[in-house]
């Protein structure tokens, strides 16, 4: 009798050992590496808002533009959560900013950049609130940067990198894609409002500096002048308070107090608004069962 024949299993780069801040590993990329750039030449990057700001930041254009012409959009999850993704060049796999000298906004360039040749996952333990930071090294054919006689700790290298600053000006909207992953499915598709409001507040930074100095931002929240000011000045600030109103839409965490009588004002029209979607809900049940009955006629 022969031996069954088994599918080799499926190979990663990714290295499957857990490694904290303080732990080594053995990397060093430079110019003169026979690699340099390949990492480059076959992209897949996610984006983070902090990510876009600072791309933004470096053409001297706005965020909306920035997402325009250097991103793509892509779905986070099976309910449609919108992500980002950095453009590759037309017709190939070449991120989009690549250039014969290298990267050609290296002193902007996304987190995920800055973290090759590592991967990280937020992890948050059911028995715990906090969110812990994981680490794992990432060991491509073309990578010759791992035979280099380099050792650093994932603290030392985050920090080499800059990209610590990154992930705490990125820390709460993790956190807020996390517990929207991690709350579980909904019922029925969420409102395209509700994707629009977190693509504004996650990427379109200064859209939301619009939306914040706007009459009717005012008319329903009361914010301290000196808020306002930063926001309108500081990116870090004005992110920072992105994600307090998200958090505060998301999950009621109401941090910006709401001006007295505004949610009295707005009941009826809440009212509407989800007597409409209960209607739609129940149209789309119907056209459901009706799509199995017919099945069934058809098979029997």
């Amino acid at each position: 009798m022969s031996e069954p024949v088994h599918d080799p299993l499926p190979s990663s780069p990714v290295e499957p050992v857990q490694l904290h801040a303080n732990d080594t590993f053995r990397f060093r990329c430079h110019k003169a590496i026979a690699c340099f750039n390949k990492c480059c030449e076959n992209i897949d990057i996610l984006l983070t808002p902090w990510d876009i700001a600072r791309m933004a930041r470096h053409f001297g254009i706005g965020t909306r533009e920035a997402i325009d012409r250097y991103t793509v959009d892509f779905a986070m999850d099976a309910a449609g959560m919108p992500g980002l993704k950095l453009a590759r060049q037309v017709g190939s796999t070449a991120c989009v900013h690549l250039t014969p000298a290298g990267c050609g906004i290296y002193a902007d360039r996304p987190a995920a950049c800055r973290y090759y040749a590592l991967g990280t996952v937020a992890l948050r333990k059911t028995d715990s609130s906090q969110v812990e930071d994981t680490y794992f090294v990432v060991r491509e054919p073309h990578c010759l940067g791992h035979d280099e006689p380099h050792e650093q700790t994932i603290a030392q290298y985050r920090a080499e990198q800059r990209v610590d600053v990154y992930d705490e000006a990125n820390r709460e909207w993790r956190e807020i894609v996390l517990k929207k992953r991690s709350s579980g499915p909904t019922v029925g598709t969420p409102p395209a409002r509700s994707f629009e409001l977190f693509f504004l507040t996650s990427y379109d930074l200064d859209g939301f500096r619009r939306f914040v100095a706007s009459e009717s931002f005012a008319a329903t929240f009361e914010v301290e002048p000196e808020t306002l000011a930063e926001v309108a000045d500081d990116d870090r600030a004005a992110l920072a308070f992105a994600m307090r109103f998200l958090r505060q839409a998301l999950f009621a965490e109401t941090t910006i107090p709401v001006r007295a009588g505004v949610a009295e004002k707005r009941l009826p029209a809440r009212q509407a608004r989800l007597a409409r979607e209960a209607q739609e809900m129940a149209a789309r049940l119907a056209d459901a069962q009706d799509e199995q009955y017919d099945s069934l006629k058809m098979q029997s």
